[in-house]
């Protein structure tokens, strides 16, 4: 067993001055019914903890750290730009280099908007959405997060004509009233619902590769499904890529299936580590903004020169270096690898996996949507976390996250990582 003294007593002292001891709940580790490390430093595909405790980082900073911790070329960068200014409030060059090449990566944007979390992006793209077409409703789909807006943190009712529930408190029932929550995956879900409220409906918002419930991929026609019954009825297709976006290929999702949505939500790895989102989508739609339209949005730190120059150092070095394809080499590595442990314990145990992105999950199920997630057996995956924690492999700490694979992940990491699988898996199956 690791020794976790120090942060043991750090949580102890946080949990005194900060609710929960954390600043984001995923953080606590209730997940797995412990409590948290706290890092001392990180550096390429490895961190540290205030113990000393080495291990292999397959979290990532939660998706932005696509190069490893600590890149030089971003270092640099950012210590460069640092010495101009920290932040102004006013428009800087930065900002408009990064938001042309998100405009030149992404396949949906013709203009973009940069704020400072996914969270922020997703709840402005909404507001935009019924700003945009003067309706109320929005859907979500059950297993999509896209932070902690209001309208998103709504569960599902019983079917097409059930009301949403706040899925928090402090949301107000008549504003979940205006989400729809269905399953995805579930096209028929979706129709019946345009047949009611068709007219109402505002936007559907949705991770095109849903990344927050482990990680489920979309049957086969669905997403153009949702890009055709949108067009149908004049609403607004919303693709949630803050994880996928950058990071799956230089376009995300959308490159890859050649669907486009009216908007996208992106942050993470444009912001290099640094606080960053952004949304984009159609010049027609994104005119509607303040000042030219009369949608409001404004942030006294969006378009933060250091974020700015993060993101695009970050990103100038992913087209440096081939990152993208890399990365999907490094994943098949580690699928590979992570597959031949399975076969050795004679589970079948569902592993997803699509370039940097994994998620193993405790079940042989197919994984289609959340209902399969819930599945799982979580007690073996909790046993499982910590016996690869302990053994120096730190993976996300719940069964409903994915994993990151960075371009800093080399040979000895994946020999390690089959290796403390293979211990891992035993305890937790045995």
């Amino acid at each position: 067993m690791s020794n976790r003294d120090l942060s043991s007593k750090l949580f102890n002292a946080a949990k005194e001055v900060i609710p929960g001891g954390v600043n984001s709940p995923v953080r606590a580790f209730k997940s797995v019914d412990g409590d948290p490390f706290f890092v001392q430093r990180a550096r390429g595909c490895r961190i540290w903890d205030v113990d000393g405790n080495e291990m292999i980082d397959y979290v990532g900073t939660w998706g932005p750290a696509i190069l490893g911790h600590a890149p030089s070329a971003v270092i640099d960068a950012v210590s460069h730009a640092a010495k101009e200014g920290i932040s102004f409030g006013i428009p800087n060059r930065h900002e408009v280099e990064l938001a042309r090449m998100v405009r030149d990566y992404v396949p949906s944007v013709e203009k973009v908007r940069m704020v400072s979390s996914g969270t922020e992006a997703t709840m402005t793209a909404i507001r935009l959405a019924r700003g945009y077409t003067g309706r109320d409703k929005i859907i979500k789909f059950e297993g999509c997060y896209h932070g902690h807006v209001d309208s998103l943190l709504v569960a599902a009712g019983s079917g097409a004509l059930t009301l949403g529930q706040p899925d928090s408190a402090g949301v107000p029932k008549d504003l979940a009233n205006l989400t729809i929550t269905l399953p995805f995956n579930r096209p028929e879900a979706v129709e019946e619902a345009f047949r009611l409220e068709g007219e109402s409906i505002a936007a559907i918002i949705l991770e095109p590769i849903p990344a927050n419930a482990g990680l489920i991929f979309p049957k086969e026609g669905y997403l153009q499904f949702l890009r055709e019954i949108t067009e149908k009825y004049g609403a607004v297709l919303i693709f949630d890529e803050v994880m996928t976006g950058f990071r799956l290929a230089r376009g995300g999702v959308q490159e890859l299936v050649g669907i486009t949505p009216d908007l996208t939500a992106m942050g993470k790895v444009i912001g290099g580590g640094l606080p960053v989102g952004a949304f984009g989508g159609k010049a027609e739609i994104m005119d509607y903004l303040a000042p030219d339209g009369p949608v409001y949005q404004a942030g006294t730190l969006s378009g933060n020169p250091l974020a700015m120059v993060a993101g695009i150092t970050q990103l100038k070095e992913m087209e440096r270096h081939n990152g993208w394809a890399r990365l999907d080499e490094i994943g098949q590595q580690f699928e590979d690898g992570v597959r031949s442990v399975l076969k050795e314990t004679g589970r079948d145990l569902t592993l997803n996996r699509i370039g940097s992105m994994f998620c193993l999950f405790f079940t042989e199920e197919e994984i289609i949507n959340v209902e399969d997630v819930k599945k799982s057996d979580f007690a073996a995956f909790r046993k499982f976390f910590w016996a690869a924690l302990d053994r120096g492999v730190y993976f996300a700490p719940s069964q409903y996250e994915a994993g990151f694979i960075s371009l800093a992940h080399g040979p000895d990491e994946m020999e390690k990582t089959a290796e403390v699988t293979a211990d891992a898996l035993k305890v937790a199956l045995s």
